[in-house]
């Protein structure tokens, strides 16, 4: 763990090099330093793997994670399903990203932009701002403020691409008298995600099952190891688009949270009951059935 120091991440990719691992996982601090440090392994003859995020440029042997196209498809679609399900036939949209120095907030913006498509090209939707919000709330929210005078406060939906985020754009519609108006998507199940959900401030959240990606990685692991087949954990394969190469890929199912299956999240065990249900939120947990 090098809790996000380059120098210390490299150092411990030097030492596991070193002393020598037979394969070697990684979950980059962003695609310069994840690449320098798969280069080395792939000099000394170890098998890599990318996990959650791919390290452009870093040739790894496999990526885990799950289909973040995928995920952004749901944001997008979620998003879509709140506004009809508040009657809005038409809607001014917003794009809050992730960080662009993070390949999966550029997976993510692709397939939210993919589901939202043909809502744009035919004119329901409109896009009316399309910012970075670096995985902040703070940045987020300052982001969404800037679009939302320059809009005039005709704003009607948000997609940002994390929990985080939306908290931070929710702060904004607050101050606006506008949370749970405006209908924001969010990702990574997060418990004031799922407490903004459960007081509808949020429209949805994705939910990444990070025990099933896990899983996965490790009996990739183990299958290198022993030199045994893989074909049955790779599902599919990731482009990298620095190298424009396909990377054999082990790709989780994300699912989409609503306040309707907030529950799902708990009974799973990714979350405590006991986290998400405090004082405030507690008869919002009982409406939804969550003890």
């Amino acid at each position: 763990n090098a809790n996000g120091d380059k120098s210390k991440f490299g150092t411990i990719c030097d030492s596991m090099i070193n002393s020598g691992v037979n394969v070697l996982l990684i979950v980059n601090l962003d695609s310069d330093s994840g690449s320098a440090c798969l280069k080395k392994a792939q000099t000394a003859g170890i098998k890599t793997i990318d996990y959650d995020r791919l390290t452009l440029g870093g040739g790894a042997s496999y990526y885990v994670s799950f289909d973040n196209v995928g995920v952004g498809k749901l944001m997008g679609e979620g998003l879509q399903k709140c506004l009809t399900d508040a009657g809005k036939t038409s809607a001014n949209i917003v794009f809050i990203n992730g960080d662009p120095t993070d390949n999966n907030a550029a997976l993510f913006k692709q397939g939210y932009q993919e589901a939202l498509k043909p809502a744009i090209d035919s004119g329901k939707y409109k896009l009316v701002g399309d910012q970075t919000g670096k995985w902040d709330a703070t940045v987020a929210g300052t982001a969404f403020e800037q679009i939302y005078t320059q809009n005039g406060g005709k704003v009607d939906g948000v997609v940002a691409a994390n929990d985080t985020m939306a908290g931070g754009i929710i702060a904004r519609l607050k101050a606006n008298n506008l949370a749970g108006k405006v209908p924001v998507t969010g990702q990574d199940a997060t418990v004031p995600g799922l407490q903004a959900i459960l007081a509808g401030q949020q429209c949805m959240t994705v939910y990444k099952a990070v025990k099933k990606e896990a899983d996965a990685a490790s009996a990739l692991a183990i299958a290198l190891i022993k030199n045994q087949d893989t074909s049955s954990i790779v599902n599919g394969s990731v482009k990298d688009t620095v190298l424009k190469k396909d990377v054999p890929s082990a790709l989780q199912t994300p699912v989409s949270i609503f306040k309707n299956n907030v529950k799902d999240v708990i009974d799973d065990g990714f979350q405590k009951a006991s986290d998400v249900c405090t004082a405030q939120y507690a008869s919002a947990c009982q409406a939804a059935g969550i003890s």
